[in-house]
């Protein structure tokens, strides 16, 4: 081979090389100044939202069975996982709700009323 053929593509796959990582920096970039802006979005308004009894496997604690505390959920086993076409289900190995216990609401008068003892 000639030596400026060879010349030629080592310059074109430098900048083949030098123009993928700019453009893997300049998403990377969008990517993280957009989660900072969502944190900073939910860091103002979740002082104003409940927090939410999630267990480890993510369902809520409406999905576990009060009894046996297992999770009743379907999950979705995406076909390129298992070599089939389409997707399945199966439910969720979850063996037991282990996320926050929400406290039970009770009522209790106002003392302030004049009703009180």
């Amino acid at each position: 081979m000639e030596p400026v053929s060879m010349v030629v593509g080592a310059v074109i796959a430098v900048v083949g090389f030098v123009a993928g990582r700019q453009v893997a920096r300049r998403q990377v970039r969008a990517s993280l100044a957009h989660q900072r802006q969502y944190e900073q979005h939910r860091a103002v308004q979740g002082g104003q939202q409940q927090p939410q009894p999630l267990c480890g496997c993510g369902h809520h604690l409406v999905f576990h069975d009060k009894e046996t505390k297992k999770c009743q959920t379907q999950v979705v086993i995406p076909g390129r996982w298992t070599g089939q076409a389409g997707s399945t289900y199966r439910q969720c190995m979850c063996q037991g709700y282990r996320g926050p216990i929400p406290l039970d609401e009770y009522y209790a008068p106002d003392l302030t009323e004049g009703n009180g003892p």
